[in-house]
């Protein structure tokens, strides 16, 4: 079973519980999901680069990265997901083309 951290923009974050759902039960993909702030509090700029920072560290103890591009989006901070995984040879599947 491989490991893989989701990444997406956050005006998707019900798509990506849901996804994430789907492939852990019916793909055996272990997901590392990202922080959901569904109670919308107020972040402070520490706050931010605390989560960014736990992020890559998600990043780096998965195998890969999957990207939620719905309607073909990716946003900047997604972009440097991205590029990270690339640099340091991390597996990269799009939600787009990930057949269900």
């Amino acid at each position: 079973m491989k490991t893989y951290t989701i990444c997406g923009s956050m005006r998707f974050e019900k798509e990506m519980q849901k996804i994430a759902l789907e492939l852990e039960t019916k793909h055996n993909i272990n997901i590392i999901q990202c922080i959901y702030n569904t109670d919308k509090c107020l972040l402070s700029d520490n706050d931010i680069a605390a989560l960014t920072e736990l992020h890559y560290k998600k990043i780096d103890i998965s195998d890969g990265i999957y990207v939620v591009d719905i309607g073909g989006y990716i946003g900047e901070s997604v972009k440097k997901e991205i590029e990270y995984a690339t640099q340091n040879n991390k597996e990269i599947i799009y939600n787009s083309k990930f057949l269900f």
